[in-house]
């Protein structure tokens, strides 16, 4: 099984493309700030226009979904990813395929 693991960059880069591909925007317009919380868990928000979107646990995940498929070529729906916080590296998705 092969593992990988993307860091903060990458997870911002994500909620990014993510939410300018629904908005219609460039994902340099959107800004991202990612959060966890004890009982949300983990979820980010994404800021274009004076707007606010929030994505929970779940909208993360398919954000991160979609940045695998397309920027890294791979499927994702063959992978297995759960969110970590790492002293060093700060918030982390692990992904084993």
């Amino acid at each position: 099984m092969e593992k990988l693991t993307l860091l903060e960059q990458d997870l911002i880069n994500a909620v990014c493309l993510f939410h300018a591909k629904f908005k219609n925007v460039t994902p340099d317009e959107v800004e991202v700030e990612l959060m966890y919380d004890d009982v949300a868990g983990y979820s980010a928000e994404a800021f274009y226009n004076g707007q606010l979107d929030v994505y929970n646990s779940v909208n993360f995940i398919m954000a991160l979904r979609l940045y695998i498929d397309e920027q890294l070529g791979r499927d994702s729906m063959s992978a297995r990813i759960s969110l970590d916080i790492d002293d060093e590296e700060g918030m982390i998705a692990n992904v084993e395929f």
